[in-house]
């Protein structure tokens, strides 16, 4: 993904749009910041938000000054303050980039040297992106603006980021979709289940945390109960050492049920990706925890019939040989390990 970010990023004419929940200063970061500032020189309009908890341990305090030194209008997301308030809960996790309204780019890619590999703290880091072209790309420049005017309104007509030529090419549908926390619909949860009570034959998921409620964890359960062919895939290296153990606390009721679970054994699997019957699938922001559920800003891509579903089962396919399958013999744990399991579960959504 990343060779050919940087080559879309050189290619803007018009504006450039970066959405992400963590930047760190390093190769990634240093070398997207080079181009963005050389594009404010031709001319373009470069919009940077990122969000304030996300890179409270990452970027140097008020960095936002240091990009808009070189013109790169920067904004932060709910800076982190001291005093305890209700909203910082809601973090602005999504991760996008808009490319004058023609190129647009998702996933669960963040602007830091791991992401690319450049950096090994977690052994290999595994990921996902997709890339957009055509019409879909509008609804991520929505999601952007609305974003950015929320705190310092510029724009209410979007009518100048819309483009004026658009590819005629169509591959199924690519239905781009943005879920708040600030709304009484659990779109993120929902996509997810609807994905999970249509499958017939198979559902394969990409998620690298497991923290899920009642509904989610019966929709696994069900679809395996009825015969689809249910596969998780997990890190099998842990960035988070209690959220890994709170993952884990969800595995034998799962594989009772008849699903099956993977950990990625070279190091931290990120993506975060739903892909059923090579006819649906998702690809975005979301994790399977009650963070991304029902907390965050979060966005995603819904692809039906389209080519790249076929893409997403054959990553699976070559990422299951490098995975250890999980058997109901690993879950034992002992009376303290089932309170603690229990403990975490309790906290889970402050995790």
């Amino acid at each position: 993904m990343y060779p050919q970010f940087l080559e879309d990023l050189k290619a803007a004419k018009s504006y450039i749009f970066l959405e992400y929940f963590i930047a760190e200063p390093g190769k990634m970061l240093d070398a997207i910041v080079e181009i963005l500032a050389q594009k404010v020189k031709e001319g373009v309009d470069v919009r940077f938000m990122y969000d304030g908890i996300g890179c409270i341990q990452t970027l140097p305090n008020k960095y936002y000054r240091y990009l808009q030194e070189k013109g790169i209008k920067c904004a932060c997301f709910q800076p982190f303050r001291p005093l305890m308030s209700i909203i910082q809960n809601n973090r602005d996790h999504r991760k996008i980039t808009v490319i004058d309204g023609k190129v647009a780019y998702t996933g669960g890619m963040n602007l830091a040297d791991e992401y690319i590999n450049a950096e090994q703290r977690f052994g290999y880091w595994k990921d996902a992106a997709i890339r957009l072209e055509g019409t879909a790309v509008w609804n991520f420049t929505v999601m952007f603006l609305n974003a950015w005017n929320a705190f310092r309104p510029q724009e209410t007509d979007y009518t100048a980021f819309a483009p004026t030529r658009l590819p005629a090419v169509q591959d199924g549908v690519v239905q781009p979709y943005a879920d708040s926390p600030l709304d009484e619909e659990p779109l993120a949860e929902t996509v997810y289940l609807d994905i999970l009570s249509q499958a017939q034959r198979y559902v394969y998921i990409y998620t690298p945390y497991l923290a899920v409620g009642e509904e989610m964890l019966d929709a696994l359960k069900s679809a395996a109960k009825r015969g689809v062919d249910v596969r998780l895939i997990l890190p099998g290296i842990p960035d988070k050492k209690l959220v890994f153990r709170l993952s884990r606390s969800y595995y034998l009721p799962l594989l009772r049920a008849g699903v099956r679970i993977y950990e990625f054994t070279p190091g931290f699997l990120h993506a975060k990706c739903y892909v059923s019957d090579d006819r649906v699938a998702a690809v975005g922001s979301i994790n399977m925890d009650y963070r991304s559920l029902f907390l965050h800003f979060e966005c995603g891509t819904l692809l039906y019939h389209n080519s790249q579903i076929a893409a997403l089962r054959k990553d699976v396919e070559r990422t299951l040989p490098q995975c250890r399958e999980i058997m109901r013999s690993d879950c034992r744990t002992n009376l303290p390990g089932t309170a603690l399991d229990g403990v975490l579960r309790l906290l889970s959504p402050l995790m």
